[in-house]
């Protein structure tokens, strides 16, 4: 296996990306869905499949499959759009009040690139979420994005989240990772 040296300018994408997600983070925690939908590409694919307990000789059938199975999420623009306008009627009944969030992004790597315009990126994650008074939720896993490079800056085409666990012990799941 050979590996390729390291340049300054794969050094520099790397920081440019992490100064991204790290700000994108911000706009979630900050509830500024809005802003946040705008670093979606129109043809943005926002998937997350469930995770099954299979033994370990069985290892590739852990995830479901996107398309024909069950995901958590499978969504497209519009349909975030739709779940960020529901939110902001203040009367969704799954957070309302709002949910007290906090997104942490770790472990950036830059995988590689899709052509000379898109970067595909691996991160780990920790979300933390405070309901009401008594109830918490934390989602660790990782992420795999697909960025595009627009002239007005990096945009996700596409997001891929792994949770690392099998079954949510939530009574909602209604917040953006």
């Amino acid at each position: 296996m050979t590996t390729r040296t390291r340049t300054i300018e794969d050094y520099l994408l790397r920081l440019e990306i992490e100064d991204f997600l790290w700000n994108e983070a911000e706009l979630l925690d900050d509830f500024r869905y809005e802003e946040w939908l705008d670093l979606l590409t129109d043809d943005v694919s926002y998937w997350m499949p469930i995770r099954r307990n299979v033994p370990s000789r069985e290892m590739e059938g852990e995830l479901t499959a996107e398309g024909p199975e069950m995901s958590w999420y499978t969504d497209d623009k519009p349909s975030l759009e739709k779940r960020v306008s529901q939110i902001r009627t203040h009367v969704h009944w799954a957070d309302e009040p709002y949910s007290r969030i906090s997104h942490m992004i770790s472990n950036v790597q830059v995988l590689g690139w899709n052509g000379p315009d898109e970067v595909r990126v691996k991160c780990r994650f920790l979300f933390y979420r405070n309901r009401h008074s008594d109830e918490e939720s934390t989602f660790i896993g990782k992420r795999i994005d697909t960025l595009r490079r627009t002239d007005g800056g990096w945009k996700i085409a596409r997001r891929e989240i792994y949770l690392d666990q099998s079954v949510l012990l939530f009574k909602n799941l209604t917040n953006f990772f």
